[in-house]
């Protein structure tokens, strides 16, 4: 009993245990979003751009459903990496990728499970035409091949995927400690974003590189110029991002009391 309510009225550690919870359940559903291609420009009601890279032509936003959360994981990095240190992040970091391995075996075991016979046509529609007559329009034709597809993903995206994230945030720990010790406690923004800057560019040509030019033989012509458009679209979110550091850091801090928080952040920093 007597480590359960220490625990309950610790802040700090109740913080990290919300702080970490957030972060892996951004991180997993980033994965699972991810097989989803978007046009971001015909989201925002524009029309799409017409960019050419590395002789690739007529390259537009196209960017899978994960890169709206990976931003926010990466500021997540930050903000834990600013109160409790390397080991902090490195933690959950490990932690994240054995879970969304365990996640993916299970999808695996999952999609190769026989389906029940009637539920591979449980999604196709009746409906009633103007002169009454039944007709069906399908709308899932086979309900258990669009959930092959869609939890099914390839080894070499799934390997990809968690080897650029993982990259991505040593990089990025490593960078932003680099950053403070140079300057202090100011400048949170050049440490944070610039730290993300840095660690996304390298998950943006990491997990392609791998996914689609050693697992799916793209050229890397085609491979480059898809992970500047990608580290473009990150690059401004990071920016339009910063000012959620500061407000993070704020609330943490009167939730913490800020002579707590800012002796969990010299100590953070000292043990790096």
């Amino acid at each position: 009993m007597y480590v359960v309510n220490d625990f309950f009225n610790d802040r700090a550690k109740r913080l990290y245990v919300i702080l970490a919870g957030f972060f892996i359940a951004n991180a997993l559903i980033a994965e699972l979003i991810g097989v989803k291609i978007f046009s971001l420009e015909q989201s925002l009601s524009f029309n799409p751009i017409d960019l050419t890279f590395f002789g690739i032509e007529h390259l537009s936003f196209n960017l899978t459903c994960g890169v709206l959360l990976w931003p926010v994981v990466f500021i997540m990095t930050d903000i834990i990496n600013e109160y409790y240190g390397t080991r902090g992040v490195k933690f959950l970091s490990y932690l994240t990728v054995g879970l969304i391995s365990y996640a993916f075996i299970v999808f695996f075991v999952g999609v190769r499970l026989v389906p029940a016979d009637f539920w591979p046509t449980s999604h196709i529609l009746s409906v009633w035409s103007p002169d009454k007559q039944a007709e069906v329009r399908s709308k899932v034709g086979d309900y258990n091949y669009a959930f092959s597809l869609v939890f099914g993903q390839g080894t070499w995206i799934i390997i990809g995927s968690l080897v650029a994230f993982l990259v991505g945030q040593i990089l990025d720990v490593f960078i932003f400690h680099k950053i403070k010790k140079m300057t202090g406690e100011k400048l949170i923004w050049l440490r944070s974003t610039g730290s993300t800057l840095v660690s996304q560019f390298v998950d943006s040509f990491v997990v392609l590189f791998i996914a689609f030019y050693i697992g799916a033989g793209w050229d890397i012509k085609l491979v480059l110029a898809i992970g500047l458009i990608n580290y473009l679209y990150k690059f401004s979110v990071a920016i339009i991002l910063t000012p959620l550091i500061y407000l993070g850091h704020e609330i943490i801090d009167r939730y913490l009391g800020h002579e707590k928080a800012a002796e969990m952040r010299k100590i953070a920093h000292k043990e790096n």
